[in-house]
């Protein structure tokens, strides 16, 4: 029995802190893997004032501005499923890929249990930095994006924008699936 086609799709976000639940979600960037012109980005208004400033430094977002030009969550969650839907192809499921996937897909995970009571990818996700560490026997320490940059050279860096980061994380997953599949 054959089950749904994969289709890996590129998630980051930028936080105003490491806490889910407690410090908001305030960017979703995510491109098709394999197709990253299908693209999304939204912003969404804060869920609390809680905020470290060097996560709000790192993506150069404040609070404020989040909740002036952001959606509400349940709406912006809502986008970002309807996206899922309409450019999924038939009898496909969307699998959620991110370096640190763990980080990422726990507020995504959070948001959308919280706002629609469930969640299009599931309860896993593909971290890129387990794939590389698999794929060339590295240490933890060396699954940093600057050390899987000197190894696989992709054209795109990562910015602290959400969508610019799924793009070059899209690159970045392509290089490192090479590297296990040319084994």
């Amino acid at each position: 029995m054959m089950g749904k086609k994969e289709i890996f799709i590129s998630v980051d976000i930028e936080t105003a802190g490491p806490i889910v639940g407690e410090h908001s979600m305030l960017t979703i960037g995510a491109c098709f893997v394999y197709n990253p012109a299908v693209e999304f980005t939204i912003m969404l208004q804060p869920i609390s004032d809680k905020a470290i400033e060097e996560a709000l430094k790192v993506s150069g977002i404040t609070l404020e501005h989040a909740s002036k030009a952001g959606l509400p969550p349940k709406e912006a969650m809502s986008q970002f499923e309807n996206w899922l839907i309409q450019n999924m192809p038939e009898n496909a499921a969307p699998v959620f890929v991110g370096l640190n996937a763990p980080f990422d897909w726990s507020f995504i995970n959070f948001y959308f249990l919280k706002y629609l009571n469930r969640n299009p990818f599931g309860i896993s996700a593909i971290d890129i930095k387990a794939l590389f560490m698999g794929a060339t026997k590295c240490s933890w320490h060396d699954t940093k994006s600057s050390s899987i940059d000197k190894y696989v050279h992709p054209t795109l860096q990562g910015d602290h924008n959400a969508l610019h980061d799924a793009k070059y994380q899209a690159e970045l997953f392509r290089l490192v699936y090479e590297l296990n599949c040319s084994k």
